[in-house]
């Protein structure tokens, strides 16, 4: 959904300030509590991944607490996008961190009774993922409503930094406080530190929007229109079989890390915190590196350079039996996962345009968790069959075998790529009412050509049906007369007359470019036609055996 902010309600400095984000009181409360949050949850991670050990100490049970984290993830998370666009994410936030915080005391309490099980540990983790994947898009959302857009960047670095810094300290500082003071305190301190957030997000008034020129999507509609515009977005596709070659190999040691620490070198909670923390450390060598690897080798030589040295992660992982291999390990996965994961994020954002971004992204990270889910249990069922250090060989080997099969998927940098609407498109012209919820609407379009262009016309209007589809036909086609050559129809399906207007308003600049070179090949102006599906009386087929075909009535004098 389109929407504009009120300019009374949003930060106007006309030169960035010399702070960034950090001048604005609503990013600044925001981040800090985040961070804080984030540190909890650094610190949940860790006690659930030692809790599950000592509950359970076969290889596939612990790689589920990960399948449990990422499982959500890859169900709701599209969906979670499409609600974004359509309901104020201020308060979805806020009943979200509300049942964070009920779901995390329950489960505190279980632990500290001694209650907790596998199944209550894993019914929690799922919950909790869930609550994440529901928040996930309303946060993405929520950053250019604290700065103006100048200071965008330094937000998004700002958060980034925030982030990885507390993958640094939660875990170190949970695995030093469940040697100390119990396996229990850790799951209360996660419950406590979301209580920051819901007092800042109480505390901050986001702007209120204007009023947009369309009514907003339905919510099921949103959705359907976000996974066929992916479908057909050539530049996100890319995006996406790159992830598919990444993360599946990367979940090994994600998944595994409890027992790295725990039987493969026989070392207790504090060493287990110490690699979590070593691979934020690393996440934060990667997060200073990125900008000066991508200048000098560019996104898709990164992002191999990157899986080579997971590869070489997953190696050591392999062969660790001593805390100093395992450490390096960690501080080298970490530095290549945040480097490969915002090379990915980057090229995914700039192939969406305005309208479709939240849920392209929510597709993006669609597909980054259901990987993760689905390599996750992947290699914890490798690892209880063959030992930990097959799996990760393996994780190795799939890592760098998949470099040269997805080489030609090459990622975005937005370069030449403008995704500003156009608004070329005028309204159709009506003489009765038509209901937003009438359709589906077919639309023709009547092209006449020089039939020596025959070829490469169609080449550019094959382009110009991604484009169709992308922006929400979901049926398009193109057809030639026999009996006049040189004339060719265009026909494409919207759902509904509404989705007509939306697509209308989210043509680009860069379709309008394609648009103009067709109309190079016309001998004369197109012809387009808006037909709506009539409404008509449904029978049974019983009843159209009884009833006969009417005759038409005539007009007697």
């Amino acid at each position: 959904m389109s929407t504009d902010l009120d300019a009374s309600a949003t930060p106007t400095e006309l030169t960035p300030s010399r702070w960034g984000a950090f001048a604005y009181a609503a990013f600044t409360v925001i981040w800090a509590a985040s961070t804080v949050s984030n540190v909890g949850t650094a610190m949940f991670d860790t006690a659930s991944g030692w809790l599950i050990t000592s509950l359970n100490a076969n290889p596939m049970a612990v790689s589920l607490v990960q399948v449990a984290v990422s499982l959500p993830l890859f169900l709701f998370t599209l969906p979670a996008g499409a609600l974004a666009d359509v309901i104020d994410s201020r308060r979805m936030l806020i009943i979200v961190e509300v049942v964070i915080v009920v779901v995390s005391a329950i489960f505190a309490t279980l632990v500290s009774l001694g209650l907790a099980t596998p199944a209550s540990l894993l019914l929690t983790t799922f919950l909790l993922g869930v609550a994440g994947a529901l928040s996930a898009p309303a946060w993405l959302s929520i950053t250019p409503l604290q700065v103006p857009r100048r200071d965008l960047d330094s937000a998004v670095a700002a958060n980034s930094v925030g982030f990885n810094l507390s993958r640094a300290v939660g875990p170190a500082l949970g695995g030093f406080i469940i040697a100390a003071f119990g396996i229990a305190t850790p799951f209360w301190i996660f419950g406590l530190s979301n209580l920051g957030i819901i007092a800042a997000l109480l505390w901050w008034r986001s702007p209120q929007r204007s009023a947009d020129s369309l009514p907003a999507e339905r919510l099921t509609s949103a959705v359907r229109t976000g996974v066929r515009h992916a479908a057909n977005n050539r530049n996100l596709r890319a995006t996406l079989v790159r992830s598919l070659a990444f993360f599946p190999f990367a979940a090994a040691y994600w998944a595994l890390l409890p027992l790295i620490a725990r039987s493969q070198m026989t070392q207790g909670p504090e060493l287990y915190g110490i690699l979590l923390g070593a691979l934020g450390a690393g996440a934060i060598g990667g997060s200073v590196a990125i900008n000066g690897l991508k200048v000098k080798f560019g996104p898709d030589r990164t992002v191999a350079l990157g899986t080579l040295a997971t590869a070489f992660a997953l190696f050591l992982f392999g062969l660790a039996r001593d805390p100093a291999i395992a450490i390096c390990a960690c501080v080298v996965a970490g530095a290549s996962w945040t480097v490969i994961l915002t090379n990915l994020y980057v090229s995914a954002q700039v192939a969406l345009p305005d309208w479709v971004r939240g849920r392209g992204l929510a597709i993006f990270l669609t597909v980054v968790f259901g990987a993760m889910t689905a390599g996750s249990a992947a290699w914890g069922q490798v690892a209880g069959w063959e030992g930990l250090p097959v799996a990760h060989f393996a994780a190795a080997a799939g890592a760098l075998l998949a470099i040269p099969l997805t080489w030609r998927w090459k990622l975005q940098t937005g370069a030449g790529l403008d995704l500003t609407p156009s608004m070329h498109w005028r309204a159709p012209v009506v003489t009765q009412k038509v209901e937003n919820n009438d359709g589906p609407v077919l639309v023709t379009v009547d092209y006449r050509i020089d039939n020596k262009d025959r070829a490469a016309f169609l080449a550019a209007l094959d382009e110009l049906g991604h484009e169709r589809k992308r922006d929400g036909a979901f049926a398009w086609g193109v057809f030639e007369d026999t009996a006049s050559p040189g004339r060719f129809l265009e026909t494409f399906l919207i759902e509904s007359w509404l989705e007509l207007m939306h697509s209308y308003e989210r043509v680009t600049k860069a379709d309008r470019i394609l648009e103009e070179h067709i109309r190079g090949f016309l001998t004369s102006a197109p012809q387009i036609n808006h037909l709506v599906a009539s409404e008509r009386k449904r029978r049974s087929w019983k009843s159209r055996e009884r009833e006969p075909l009417q005759a038409p009535s005539t007009a007697t004098s």
